[in-house]
């Protein structure tokens, strides 16, 4: 795999998830036998509680195990304790790990939820009831976090030639620099996650809460501004953990074909690396189940749970699950629309295909000149072409129409100007820019190219604009 994958030009870099195990590892059932067993320590013992933490997946983070009547702590689920870093053993088996697949030719690493491997050995009492501000201050960035990562880039990543990208929840733009800064060998970029909870409110995924255009967009602002030149980002919209982005971010109805593209041509002409999650290509869209037995994310059904017991209004739940639910990104890819949409040959898959295969499918977006896929190649393609869109200096641009995300993009060789309508309705704020509208000309976009070049947007239009040179 990994020879044909090279011979095409393309690299494979693994997900490296090292903050927890299963709790059917070895080392972990090594672990729960007796306290003086030679893996007790890979994990997070406790006689007693020392506090009361929330998991990620509901409940608490220490879980009793009556072998030797103790907890051991686990973030996430139960099923996945999390390792304990300050074993040098354990830092040890993990950099053999890496060397293991390295040794074999795999490019590099996206680490796991890689800002929580440092803990805070008190695990003090928490002050806060917001769980996003737990999630910076108690979990992410713990004390030892970044002589763990340089150690680890010295025993390891500095001897191959490799990318890594850390997934980076709870890392502030104010820490950013400290993971991915030229200085710091560490990492190579990271996911952030600063525009993934604006629309989720204090309940957390499930309680939906409205938010601006500017809240959206100002992330990126401050982001870019946050990296300077020294650091690097990965630019994404979705991904295996949250909402299709077109149900999200745009108009997954009578404009999915227009606002799927204006956002493609937001990740594909920001400053860093563009990620694409698989679908986004095809404009997949959410799905909505009718019934919580057709759902598999051990998120949502440990919430229903909770829910159901505590009285609450399911119906209620049920509609914030189709908004924001993981399962949205996770039902099978749309091949063709066969049964099962190509996906498998058995009588059912794991989760339930979305049932919109029969339109929105692969076969189907390589049979249309003017699909969603294509689309992604063109602009991936004038993305290529002209680096100043990957490089340049980024600068964002007050608009009269506040549905409307403006930025240029500069460098010594060009000029571009990015103009997205995040709106069902026409625009004609270019009109209202204090630009010279004959030094600008179509250079792309996901309308037909239009005269004059600052005619009025369309719905959902993306349409980039490149500065004449004198």
């Amino acid at each position: 795999m990994l020879a044909g994958i090279h011979e095409r030009g393309m690299r494979l870099v693994m997900d490296l998830v090292v903050n927890h195990t299963s709790d059917e590892h070895h080392w972990f059932q090594e672990s729960r036998k007796s306290e003086d067993n030679p893996y007790r320590d890979y994990y997070f013992w406790k006689k007693e509680k020392p506090s009361v933490w929330p998991s990620f997946f509901g409940g608490d983070v220490w879980e009793y195990d009556e072998l030797t009547e103790s907890y051991y702590l686990h973030l996430f689920s139960k099923k996945q304790p999390d390792l304990n870093w300050e074993n040098p053993k354990v830092r040890q088996e993990v950099y053999k790990l890496m060397r293991f697949w390295l040794d074999k030719g795999v490019d590099g690493f996206r680490m796991d939820v890689i800002p929580f491997i440092s803990k805070h050995l008190d695990f003090p009492a928490l002050p806060y009831d917001d769980f996003g501000r737990t999630v910076e201050e108690m979990y992410a960035n713990g004390p030892r976090l970044h002589e763990f990562l340089q150690e680890m880039n010295r025993e390891v990543c500095q001897h191959y030639d490799i990318f890594t990208v850390g997934e980076a929840p709870g890392v502030t733009p104010e820490l950013a620099n400290l993971y991915v800064g030229e200085d710091r060998n560490e990492l190579n970029m990271i996911f952030h996650f600063g525009h993934m909870f604006i629309d989720m409110g204090p309940g957390g995924r499930f309680d939906a809460q409205p938010y601006a255009l500017s809240d959206f967009t100002s992330v990126f602002t401050t982001w870019d501004k946050a990296m300077g030149d020294q650091g690097w980002l990965s630019i994404f919209l979705d991904n295996h953990d949250f909402a299709r982005m077109v149900s999200r971010w745009g108009n997954d109805g009578e404009y999915r074909l227009a606002s799927a593209k204006l956002l493609a041509t937001l990740v594909l002409s920001l400053r860093g690396t563009p990620s694409i999650y698989q679908g986004s290509e095809l404009g997949m869209t959410n799905v909505a189940f009718p019934s919580i037995e057709d759902y598999r994310d051990i998120e949502t059904l440990n919430l229903w749970k909770e829910s159901a017991e505590k009285g609450e209004d399911m119906d209620a739940l049920l509609r914030g699950i189709h908004r924001q639910g993981r399962d949205n990104v996770r039902t099978p890819m749309h091949w063709d629309n066969s049964p099962h949409a190509g996906f498998t040959t058995a009588e059912e898959p794991w989760i339930k295909i979305n049932p919109n295969y029969p339109v929105i499918n692969a076969t189907a977006a390589l049979a249309d000149p003017s699909s969603i896929y294509y689309y992604y190649q063109s602009m991936l393609a004038f993305r290529k072409a002209h680096k100043t869109l990957v490089y340049g200096a980024y600068e964002p641009i007050e608009m009269t129409d506040k549905q409307v995300f403006a930025y240029r993009r500069t460098d010594d060789t060009a000029e571009f100007l990015v103009v997205l309508n995040f709106s069902d309705t026409s625009s004609k704020a270019l009109v209202d820019l204090p630009l010279e509208e004959a030094q600008w000309q179509y250079a792309f976009g996901n309308y037909e190219a239009v005269a004059p070049t600052f005619a009025p947007l369309a719905p959902w239009e993306a349409r980039i604009l490149r500065k004449n040179k004198h």
